[in-house]
This record gives C-alpha cells, sequence and structure tokens, in this order.
C-alpha cells in the first residue's frame, strides 16, 4: 500500500469524523487502561503466590493459614482477570460500534461528493480505481478503527505498566531487557523501513488489476463472440504476476518483522532468565526486596508482556499506514472540487396570458419559462422555453492543445430536427456534451432560446433536456420505474403513454410481470433493442424541449426501427431534436443535416440538397464512401 504524504493529517481528519463519539471514546480509554492495567497488576500476584505461599507451603505443608491465603490471593487474581476481560469486551464492542457509524458517513460523503463531480473526473479516471475507494481503502480504514488503534493505545498503556514493574521487581533484569529492545528496535527500523518504498509499486498494480477485472467482467459476451479468452486469460496472468511480484517485494519484509521481534523475545526471555537466576542465588536486593524464585518468574512473565505489545505495534506499523493512504485517497476524491455551476438563470412554470405575457406559477402548467433576474437593475424577466439553440463559433478541445471544434456556429429552431453526420472522433458526441454543460466552452457561445447557456444552472438547463444515448444503461429495479427515471413524479399513465409513444408498450406487457417485472445487470433479461426502447421510453415521459438521439436506433433492428419510427416522429413533434447516426436513412426526413470532418462542418443541407451537390453525404449515402 502506498505510503500516505500526509499521515498525521488523514489520521486528523478520521478523528474529525469521530467527534461526536468523544464521550463514548473517552470510556474506550478508559476501558483500554483499566484493562491493561488489570493484566499488569495480574502478573503481579505471581511473586506473590510463589515467594510468600508456594515456597512456605513446601516446607510447611499443614500450614492452614497458608492454604488460606493462598487461595484469598487466587481469588483476588481471578477478579483482576476478570475485570480485565469486561473491559476488553466492552472497549471492542464500542469501538466496533464507533469504526461502523465513522465508515457509514465518510461513505456517505465520498458517495454524495461523487455526485457532484464533473464528468471530466469519470474520464480521467477508471471504474475500477473508483470502486477501490469504496471497497479496499474503505476496508482498511474499518481494520485500523476497529483493531488498530485500540491495540496502539493498549500497547502503549502496557508497555509503560510493565516498565514501571519490571523496574520495581529488579532494576538490574530491567537494563537486560532495555538493552534487548534497543536491538529489536532497531531490526524493526531497519526492515520495516525496506518494506515501506515496495508498498506504492503494489497499490498501482492493485488498481490496474482490478479495473482489468471489472472490465472483462463488463466485456464477456465480446470476449466470447471473439473467442478472446486465451488471449484474456495470458493478459490477466501477466497483470497478475506484476501484483504477485510487488506484493511479495512490499510483504517480504513485512513478513519477517514478527517472526524476528518474536525470536529475539525468546532470546531475551532466556537471557533474562539466566541473569535472574543467578541474581537470586546471589540474593541480590532490588527496589521490591531480595530478588527470590518468584520475583524472576514474575520478571519473567513482565518480560514476555513487554516484548509482545513492541511486536504488536511493528506489525501494526505498516497496517496503520496502509489505511491512512487509503483515506487519504478517499479525502483526496472527497476534496476534488466539484462541477462549477455559476448559472443564475433557471426554469419555472409559468402560466402565458393571451398577450403572450408569462407569470411564473407554483403548479404543473405544461409551460415552462426561464427566469432570468438581471443583476444590473434587479428586474427579473420570463423567457419561454422554445428548445432554440445557436452555436456561435465554438471552439473546444478536452485536452489541452488537441482541438475537438474548430469554430463550428449552427442554428436549430424551435421544432426542427439537426442530424450529424461524420467519422468517429469528428466531434458530434462532443456537441451534445456541450448542449448539455458536461464541458464548458473556453471559445465562442453556445445560446439557448437566446440566453448563454453558461448563465443558465446546469440543474436546470439538464432537466429541459433528454438524451437517448447510444449505451443504454437500465438500473436494477422494475420496468416502470426505468423509464419513470425520466420524471420521477410521473403517473404511472404517464410511464404507459411513454412507452406507447415509443412502442414499448408490447414487448413489456408480454414480460413475465409486465411493467412490475424486475431488471437486474443493467436489463441483462431484455434484448438489446428492447433496452433501448426503453431508454426511448424514459426520454418520452420526461417530456422535454430539446431531444437529443446519440445512436438511438443503432441497436434496433431495422423491423423494430419501422415500428418506432412513427412514435419516434410523434415524441420529436413540437421539438428541437439532435440526432447522432451512422445509420443515414434514419436522418433523411431532418430539417438540416450537418456532416462533419474532423471538428470542422465540411457540408450543411437537408437529404436533398446535400444529395444534389455530389459531396461528401453524396458519398456516404450512395455507399461510395464509409463511415469510420
Amino acid at each position: 500500500m502506498q505510503k500516505p504524504k500526509n499521515a498525521f493529517g488523514a489520521f486528523k481528519r478520521i478523528l474529525s469524523y469521530m467527534a461526536e463519539y468523544k464521550a463514548l471514546l473517552l470510556l474506550v480509554v478508559v476501558f483500554i487502561i483499566c484493562s491493561s492495567l488489570a493484566n499488569v497488576i495480574g502478573t503481579s500476584f505471581l511473586q506473590k503466590i510463589i515467594d510468600n505461599y508456594l515456597t512456605p507451603l513446601i516446607k510447611d505443608s499443614g500450614n492452614a493459614e497458608l492454604y488460606r491465603g493462598f487461595m484469598a490471593v487466587l481469588g483476588q487474581m481471578m477478579l483482576v482477570y476478570v475485570i480485565g476481560a469486561l473491559c476488553t469486551f466492552g472497549y471492542s464492542r464500542i469501538m466496533l460500534n464507533i469504526s461502523t457509524k465513522t465508515l457509514f458517513k465518510i461513505r456517505t460523503d465520498l458517495f454524495t461528493h461523487m455526485e457532484t463531480l464533473p464528468i471530466k473526473y469519470f474520464d480521467t479516471h477508471t471504474h475500477g480505481e473508483l470502486m477501490s475507494r469504496y471497497t479496499n481503502d474503505i476496508d482498511t480504514i474499518r481494520e485500523m478503527l476497529s483493531n488498530a488503534v485500540s491495540s496502539f493505545i493498549s500497547s502503549a498503556v502496557t508497555i509503560i505498566g510493565v516498565f514501571v514493574m519490571m523496574v520495581y521487581y529488579s532494576w538490574q533484569l530491567t537494563l537486560v531487557s532495555i538493552g534487548m529492545l534497543f536491538v529489536i528496535l532497531f531490526l524493526t527500523g531497519k526492515i520495516g523501513g525496506k518494506s515501506g518504498k515496495y508498498f506504492k509499486e503494489q497499490q498501482k498494480e492493485i488498481g490496474a488489476v482490478n479495473g482489468y477485472i471489472e472490465e472483462m467482467i463488463d466485456g464477456q459476451k465480446v470476449v466470447k463472440v471473439f473467442v478472446h479468452e486465451k488471449q484474456a486469460k495470458e493478459e490477466f496472468e501477466q497483470l497478475n504476476d506484476r501484483l504477485c511480484e510487488a506484493s511479495t517485494n512490499a510483504n517480504t519484509f513485512a513478513n519477517i518483522l514478527g517472526p524476528v521481534n518474536n525470536n529475539l523475545g525468546h532470546v531475551q526471555y532466556a537471557l533474562t532468565a539466566v541473569v535472574g537466576g543467578i541474581l537470586a542465588i546471589k540474593g541480590v536486593h532490588s527496589f521490591s526486596g531480595p530478588i527470590m524464585v518468584g520475583t524472576v518468574v514474575a520478571f519473567l512473565q513482565y518480560t514476555r508482556n513487554f516484548s509482545m505489545p513492541i511486536s504488536q505495534v511493528s506489525q501494526l506499523f505498516n497496517s496503520v499506514l496502509s489505511a491512512l493512504a487509503g483515506a487519504e485517497r478517499i479525502f483526496n476524491m472527497i476534496d476534488e472540487p466539484s462541477e462549477v455551476d455559476d448559472g443564475y438563470v433557471t426554469l419555472v412554470n409559468a402560466k402565458e396570458a393571451p398577450d403572450g405575457t408569462l407569470t411564473e406559477c407554483s403548479e404543473r402548467t405544461g409551460v415552462w419559462a426561464w427566469k432570468h433576474p438581471h443583476k444590473a437593475d434587479g428586474t427579473i424577466t420570463y423567457t419561454k422555453v422554445q428548445g432554440r439553440v445557436e452555436f456561435d463559433d465554438v471552439t473546444f478541445g478536452y485536452e489541452e492543445n488537441k482541438t475537438v471544434l474548430n469554430g463550428i456556429s449552427l442554428y436549430a429552431k424551435p421544432g426542427q430536427k439537426i442530424a450529424f453526420v461524420g467519422s468517429t472522433g469528428a466531434g458530434k458526441t462532443t456537441i451534445t456534451n456541450l448542449i448539455n454543460r458536461f464541458y464548458d466552452v473556453p471559445d465562442g457561445k453556445i445560446r439557448y432560446d437566446g440566453i448563454n447557456i453558461n448563465k443558465i444552472k446546469k440543474d436546470d438547463l439538464r432537466r429541459s433536456l433528454s438524451m437517448v444515448l447510444q449505451d443504454t444503461h437500465l438500473f436494477t429495479g422494475t420496468v416502470m420505474d426505468n423509464i419513470r427515471y425520466g420524471k420521477l413524479d410521473a403517473t404511472d399513465e404517464e410511464v404507459i403513454k411513454a412507452a406507447k409513444l415509443a412502442n414499448a408498450d408490447s414487448f413489456i406487457r408480454h414480460l413475465p410481470d409486465g411493467y412490475d417485472t424486475m431488471l437486474y445487470s443493467d436489463g441483462a433479461n431484455l434484448s438489446q433493442g428492447q433496452r433501448q426502447l426503453l431508454a426511448i421510453a424514459r426520454a418520452a415521459v420526461a417530456d422535454p424541449p430539446v431531444l437529443i438521439l446519440d445512436e438511438a436506433t443503432s441497436s434496433i433492428d431495422t423491423r423494430t426501427e419501422a415500428l418506432i419510427e412513427k412514435g419516434m416522429d410523434s415524441l420529436m413533434e413540437g421539438r428541437t431534436v439532435f440526432v447522432i447516426a451512422h445509420r443515414l436513412s434514419t436522418v433523411r426526413n431532418s430539417d438540416a443535416i450537418m456532416v462533419l470532418e474532423h471538428g470542422n462542418i465540411i457540408e450543411r443541407g437537408n437529404h436533398d440538397a446535400l444529395i444534389a451537390d455530389h459531396g461528401k453525404y453524396y458519398q456516404l449515402y450512395t455507399g461510395m464512401f464509409e463511415l469510420s
């Protein structure tokens, strides 16, 4: 896992999500301290049991008072450990609850902010990369919050408590333990430092593998159609090999850290036992009194308790770094600038007086208007939404110094059907992207009903438009719900009317549950043509003044196309329609056809005029030249 650039900043950001749980977190700290101290105090009973009771009982086995004292100390020891166990259970459950709620808020913020990001962000980041934020990165934070944080606090308290008891029982043996501790810390630093630099490459390869797997799942039909299973497997094996190599390099040093520390702990244990035995034989004194067998046994247990938390912390180190790196990736996405919307012209319901005057209305009237507040004098004007679209010398490129459209100018009157024809990459879809303000125009202007679209709020602009895309996406839910996605408050009658308009009603009623048939996996239980018909019905129920059809009939056979042609004509009636089509038969009845090539409009006119010109469109229509 990539190391965080600002570990403290990422951790502080996580803590800000836990701010409302301050009281519970304080209780967790108290429970952790009690649990750790219970283990420390419980161990101290070993010295009393051995030196004060077991050793005397060996010499005087019939002493009832010693037996009673022995049983009393055992009871006290058991009570201390029971309290420690209850505290451990308490802080574990509380931390689990806090971590779950914290992750809920982080995940909610991540998804909520993702919905505000511009299309450009999704065009420049793979789906696998974005999904890893919700899976791998969230999971590493969960592991850190549920286990690592409490383990760190517990280890810190245990180390301090144990160290105090070790000094109390024998400062001489403590020096031996500290000497071994420096050896352990030195090796931990060396090995941990070696492992850190390999984790960045591992994370990169994980993202590549996730992205490829998602791509293969989505394109499984294509893989099988072209019998590319072997090639897909070989490409996956190459990616998997790189991930395996990166993971091996990343985890080699991390995985040997624990065993090395454990073995050094055994060495420390043996060395302490030998030195402790010598000190006991010689009767050396410490703060607790003369060093005896019980003192050495208790100290050995403390030695184990001392090295174990240090080993645990060293093993958690990479886990915490991994979680903080994941948190940093999540917060980077949350900190991505939202889609900028500086528009102030809004879409409102309106009433139209006989003289054509428009007034705003809270009820649905079927008449829409642009509410245009003028900053200069504070007045408000209303412009009826008619669907008049104008491009004025628009130049645009997705990347700097790489132009896609070169000074495009066009005019679509209300109710006109404008078709765009041209090779792939000519700029057809880019024009529709700009109408929706998925991207803003750096040079030139686009006007909608005479208003610069940069002045129109994006949500209102997009509500006045409907798009039918070549790649249809259906959501998990009923057929009715998927059509209603175009207008969430549409009644069942409006949905059915839209389906009839798109000639989708017939096949829907033949589905097992009709309009209540559940769709899964992007409508996998429907044919491609049926899915496209539902997309057209979705656009129909929105009832917009402007309709954009981006290869809308590309997945429909010619017979189905003929069936929906009348429905499409009804849908397009009275609307401004932009059509992108490779199938030129679908654009014959367009009011104007724009032929694009390399971002330029090289021909424009209706079908008959372009055929008469014997230009590029004529070549395309007659088959003399094919679209690529």
